[in-house]
């Protein structure tokens, strides 16, 4: 690897920019391709690959053309961001930990988050935004608002639609979320930005138990991360998102 490629490798992890270096298997030739740029001679189809590769975390040999490349994918750590220490968040947090996430649960409500609520997890009492701007989504973090209450969800979701954030859903009835999106829009977020929240928050799956509806989440998670089109939300969506 020439040192040039390494140092921009090595800045592009200290920004938490993922980055794909891509290797011409027969000269040796090098490319450094991220979601928005190529440093490097690539096909089209070559940086579609790699892109798709950086995704999905999945370095491999990729064959096109008769040719064959390598392609060595280095990504931050997966995080989700959960803001309300409340019962679906405890069965959340340990399946988003089994998938791979690191997990920060944000509740400023002392009697809620608590280590034996939620024991080896990263717990933040600050007000949201103020630890959502602490721990800068990026690229490869997941948001997610569950607590109902304005006044806690709407500033994280202020800090999560000014970020790069993957994935940014709420919990809640489709009136909730309609009143949510006024009050953004009332804020200054325009309807493209507005259209990033999936809400009501995880798949239609009829959920209704905490863990059910954790599960939903993460499906829907896991979907938009790997960009596969999710089905379309029905009226009947998780029962228990409908408070």
């Amino acid at each position: 690897m020439k040192r040039a490629t390494f140092d921009a490798i090595q800045t592009a992890r200290a920004g938490k920019i993922p980055i794909a270096l891509v290797v011409n298997l027969s000269d040796g030739a090098e490319a450094l391709v991220t979601a928005t740029t190529v440093d490097g001679a690539l096909s089209d189809e070559i940086v579609a690959e790699a892109r798709a590769r950086l995704r999905d975390s999945k370095s491999g040999v990729v064959e096109r053309g008769g040719g064959r490349w390598f392609v060595d994918c280095h990504n931050p750590p997966l995080r989700v961001i959960v803001v309300g220490a409340v019962h679906i968040t405890q069965t959340l947090v340990p399946m988003a930990a089994v998938a791979g996430y690191e997990v920060v649960v944000i509740d400023p409500r002392a009697s809620f988050a608590t280590q034996e609520r939620f024991p080896n997890v990263q717990l933040m009492d600050d007000w949201p935004d103020e630890a959502m701007e602490a721990l800068a989504p990026d690229r490869r973090t997941a948001v997610i608002t569950l607590t109902h209450d304005p006044k806690l969800d709407d500033p994280a979701l202020h800090v999560a639609l000014r970020s790069e954030a993957f994935y940014i859903a709420c919990l809640g009835s489709r009136r909730t979320h309609a009143s949510r999106l006024d009050r953004l829009r009332a804020e200054g977020f325009d309807d493209d930005t507005l259209a990033r929240i999936h809400g009501p928050a995880g798949l239609p799956i009829g959920a209704v138990s905490p863990a059910e509806i954790a599960l939903s989440v993460l499906a829907e998670m896991t979907a938009v991360l790997h960009e596969v089109p999710p089905p379309m939300k029905s009226a009947n969506t998780n029962t228990a998102s409908a408070a």
